[in-house]
């Protein structure tokens, strides 16, 4: 079963995206992963905008080595952030995650704002529906 060519980002994205700021913590953001079950958390600024991204894996490196301390999260942070809009076609994305081995694209809108979060989990989730023999070529609209 193929998936439509036209189908954007915005169809499979997430939109309830838990963000944190620079100043918050690295205990912060690995509390905040465990209850949500997550990996990942965009940084953003008081504009909203993406400043960075932390990953579990950013996290864990550190963690064992706070022994109580309150660093922030801007220590551990990737700065350089790749994005997506919410009209990228999906198969672009899902490509830049494949080419650039990374788990996750912000979404920003046309004020370079965060608007959501598409992760390599919403594609494995599209390959498991089509392998399951769902139709996964109509649209969001449809469902």
């Amino acid at each position: 079963m193929k998936l439509k060519k036209n189908r954007r980002v915005e169809d499979f994205m997430s939109t309830a995206v838990i963000t944190l700021k620079e100043a918050d913590t690295i205990s912060a953001a690995n509390l905040e992963m465990k209850l949500a079950e997550i990996r990942h958390i965009p940084v953003v600024d008081a504009n909203g905008h993406v400043v960075g991204i932390v990953s579990d894996r950013d996290v864990l490196r550190h963690v064992s080595s706070l022994n109580g301390s309150s660093i922030p999260i801007k220590s551990i942070m990737t700065r350089h952030v790749r994005t997506v809009r919410s009209t990228t076609p999906a198969a672009d994305a899902a490509q830049m995650l494949l080419d650039h081995k990374i788990g996750c694209l912000p979404v920003v809108g046309d004020e370079e704002q965060l608007v959501g979060i598409i992760t390599e989990t919403d594609f494995l989730s599209i390959a498991q529906q089509a392998l399951r023999g769902i139709d996964v070529t109509r649209g969001a609209e449809d469902r």
